[in-house]
């Protein structure tokens, strides 16, 4: 890969309020570019809003609307990359929870969630493909919250050559540092497991849709520890650089690089279930 500095953004993402999350991310999305990054990443459904209520289908746009031609517009003027979050409609009618990457050149890709949890069942589809996207000499894959939690969906993201994942939040509840705590748990194991880049954020405040956000960021390196994290409550941005050298650091160690010698033939295969009662 080569070196990178991204942003990932914490911001109030009111439901239905698409305009003013559109101005929002506007905004932050310049303030990343005087800071000289080179890629932004919102939280999940930041132009929509998250709800798992049914009235979700209500504000869900088309990833080829007018929004979305804004925003590559914004790209194209701006020179920078984004990761936006949206309640995708699809042709057949379908709603997804998405997230979509915009490039410079105006190119984009959709990364829709594959892993719904439970109250989110009723009111989202799944998504069905798990791609890794290539720019700019970078490969990065992209999980939505839930996501983070199943391992496997990483490791193949690290089996298609992702330097860095990028894991948008929607998680309510408690105060930053408590979010912080929680994701602790599990999102630099997907970072160390990997030898790869781990890069969250969450949405912040009240959503106006019965759901309140604690406001955190957080950026691990490949070997699993933290580069940067923000844990105020409040909107705003942290900006990290992304280095060649941090990932050769774990790559290049025969000791620190795990992925090289897993042995997935035996994972597919059937547990041998032994008694061991004679």
């Amino acid at each position: 890969m080569k070196d990178i500095r991204i942003a990932a953004v914490v911001c109030r993402c009111p439901v239905g309020q698409v305009g003013n999350n559109l101005a929002r991310t506007r905004y932050w999305t310049q303030l990343a570019r005087k800071k000289g990054t080179d890629l932004v990443c919102f939280p999940e459904l930041n132009l929509t809003g998250y709800s798992n209520r049914a009235e979700i289908a209500d504000h869900a746009i088309s990833a080829e609307g007018p929004e979305i031609e804004s925003l590559v517009r914004l790209c194209v003027d701006q020179q920078i990359a984004l990761l936006v979050g949206f309640a995708e409609k699809a042709d057949d009618g379908r709603i997804f929870a998405s997230h979509m990457a915009i490039t410079p050149e105006g190119r984009t890709g959709i990364y829709r969630k594959l892993h719904l949890a439970p109250p989110e069942a009723d009111h989202f589809s799944p998504g069905e493909t798990l791609p890794v996207f290539h720019w700019s000499g970078v490969r990065f894959g992209i999980q939505l919250c839930y996501d983070a939690h199943f391992p496997e969906l990483s490791t193949r993201m690290a089996e298609a050559d992702a330097d860095m994942i990028f894991i948008p939040h929607a998680s309510p509840r408690g105060q930053a540092v408590d979010k912080h705590q929680s994701w602790m748990r599990h999102l630099p194991a997907r970072a160390f497991d990997n030898g790869l880049f781990v890069v969250a954020c969450n949405q912040t405040g009240d959503n106006e849709n019965g759901l309140v956000f604690p406001g955190n960021a957080v950026v691990f390196s490949p070997s699993g520890e933290i580069i940067d994290a923000r844990l105020s409550g409040d909107s705003g941005m942290l900006v990290a650089d992304l280095t060649t050298d941090q990932i050769n650091h774990v790559r290049s160690h025969r000791m620190r690089y795990f992925l090289p010698n897993r042995r997935p033939e035996l994972y597919r295969q059937t547990p041998l279930l032994t008694d061991l009662h004679g």
